[in-house]
């Protein structure tokens, strides 16, 4: 089930895992499982893909990572075939990524004894990236008609959904705004238009999705097959220029 109507699907290359997530989500539609149980997986994913990287079993953790980005696909895919959205998946499923990133490049630091400076500053740029692809991206959706379970401006506590507490969207929610509204204020700082704009062509959908966290873990995924480990790093900072060529690339478009 596409986020989008289908004049407006375009190739997301961060999405490579989505027809392996939707045979998981079919698989378990009929089931007690729910979404929370398949974020918990793509959570033990991660951990385990950190454990092997920290211990050098570089070819296992890349596996681990990629199958982490599948089961992310999953969890959104089985809401949407047992029609239970929620807040507190959505909110649950960021947290987990944000957390999960921040650990995994402190794990590559840690391997690679490089500076805690650039470590840090190549997750920044890492959370920037993807702020901006889901930035447009959501824009996109709000514009026609597609998946609104994510909100342009997350401001707000909003209210549950049928069959979730309020409770638990209110910690969720508290805990997304504490781990991502700098990195939300941060983008929209630096293209505060893109709300009003209508031209979202799907080649630069398709472009800029290269930002999306699949193909960002897809990447350090590559880098440790090739035993490269100590590229990483230096390679999510110069990334992230490409922020900035992006949103010219839009503001062009739109002008």
């Amino acid at each position: 089930m596409s986020k989008l109507p289908k004049a407006n699907q375009f190739f997301d290359i961060s999405d490579y895992g989505r027809p392996i997530a939707k045979g998981i989500a079919t698989y378990f539609k009929n089931t007690a499982v729910t979404p929370i149980h398949i974020t918990i997986s793509f959570i033990i994913s991660g951990l385990l893909a950190i454990a092997f990287l920290v211990n050098h079993h570089y070819w296992i953790a890349a596996f681990f990572l990629v199958l982490k980005s599948i089961l992310d696909a999953a969890d959104g895919e089985l809401a949407r075939l047992k029609k239970t959205p929620s807040y507190t998946g959505r909110y649950f499923d960021s947290v987990s990524d944000i957390l999960l990133n921040f650990m995994i490049i402190i794990a590559i630091w840690h391997v690679t004894k490089s500076s805690i400076m650039y470590a840090v500053i190549a997750f920044i740029g890492i959370q920037l990236q993807g702020t901006l692809y889901n930035y447009y991206y959501v824009i996109l959706r709000n514009k026609h008609n597609g998946d609104t379970t994510s909100r342009i401006f997350e401001t707000k506590t909003p209210k549950a959904m049928k069959g979730e507490k309020q409770s638990r969207v209110n910690l969720f929610f508290n805990l997304y705004l504490l781990f991502y509204s700098v990195f939300d204020k941060t983008i929209y700082w630096l293209d505060q238009k893109a709300i009003y704009d209508n031209r979202w062509p799907n080649w630069f959908m398709t472009a800029i999705s290269c930002f999306g966290l699949g193909f960002q873990l897809l990447l350090i995924a590559l880098f440790l097959i090739f035993d490269q480990i100590h590229l990483i790093i230096p390679f999510f900072i110069g990334y992230s220029l490409l922020i900035f060529v992006f949103i010219l690339i839009r503001k062009v478009i739109n002008r």
